[in-house]
């Protein structure tokens, strides 16, 4: 079978197959759900069905995608590596912590841990939004280290969303400083709109930031701050209820862009 190999993908409770050359390159993938193999090689057909004949199950559908848009096609042309569209919530937290030696962990509260706790109660929310025409990335990487915690497209634009724990604190919003509870003020809005601005250089358009803040006990605000959306993580799907902004094509393509990893490489 020339080395062709099975990768596993999970989006949204979701299953797909990818049948993948050994450069990297999708040829088919089989939706469990759907029952169907969809081939981009009709030549390869009995090297892909032997190779996904242990996860086939019940009758199955084979032949080529049911008209693929532009979009799907740009989708499938991705590298596993280079596809940013698997990320899980907090990837980048998660992907850090579990490889960290357990007898650290036991020193004292670690605050990326409730990093973590907010960004994944925020990405969950952002995620139903999935069914209502709307895609989020999470943990989208930027030169330098930094990352937007989640980019969401969908009718309403572009957000860069940026969580902030603030479990049972009070939080004060001045901008462009933000102090939680009794810690020392730091310039989050600066952070939330310079992610957001170079996401809308990566991407050519538009992107608006929006400030996620998990679960504090009260906020208070000394003027609206300029151009950035404050948000609490139980209102995150409000985003959902601005509209008219995107066509599902244009969705569809920005997604594309920016789900490829080198799209961000030199932002």
């Amino acid at each position: 079978m020339d080395g062709l190999r099975v990768i596993p993908t999970w989006r949204h409770g979701r299953e797909r197959l990818y049948v993948c050359r050994t450069d990297g390159r999708n040829i088919a993938w089989y939706d469990r759900e759907a029952g169907r193999v969809n081939l981009l090689s009709e030549d390869r057909r009995e090297d892909v069905l032997d190779v996904l004949a242990p996860f086939l199950t019940g009758a199955v559908e084979v032949g080529p995608p049911p008209v693929p848009t532009p979009a799907e096609l740009a989708r499938l042309s991705l590298h596993p590596d280079d596809d940013l569209a698997p990320n899980r919530p907090g990837e980048a937290l998660q992907t850090v912590l579990d490889h960290e030696p357990g007898p650290q962990r036991l020193l004292r509260p670690d605050p990326r841990r409730r990093a973590l706790e907010a960004e994944l109660a925020v990405g969950e929310a952002l995620d139903r939004l999935e069914g209502a025409g709307w895609h989020t990335l999470h943990s989208v990487p930027l030169p330098g280290g930094d990352r937007v915690h989640h980019l969401v497209i969908g009718p309403g634009g572009l957000f860069a969303v940026h969580t902030l724990y603030a479990r049972r604190q009070r939080v004060l919003v001045a901008d462009p400083m933000v102090t939680v509870g009794r810690r020392e003020a730091r310039p989050v809005l600066r952070l939330v709109r310079a992610g957001a601005d170079r996401a809308s250089y990566a991407l050519t358009a538009e992107v608006h930031p929006v400030l996620a803040l998990f679960g504090p006990r009260d906020v208070a605000v000394t003027a609206p701050p300029r151009d950035v959306r404050i948000l609490l993580d139980t209102d995150v799907t409000s985003l959902a209820r601005s509209g008219g902004v995107l066509k599902p094509a244009d969705i569809e393509a920005l997604h594309a862009m920016a789900r490829d990893r080198g799209t961000w490489v030199r932002v």
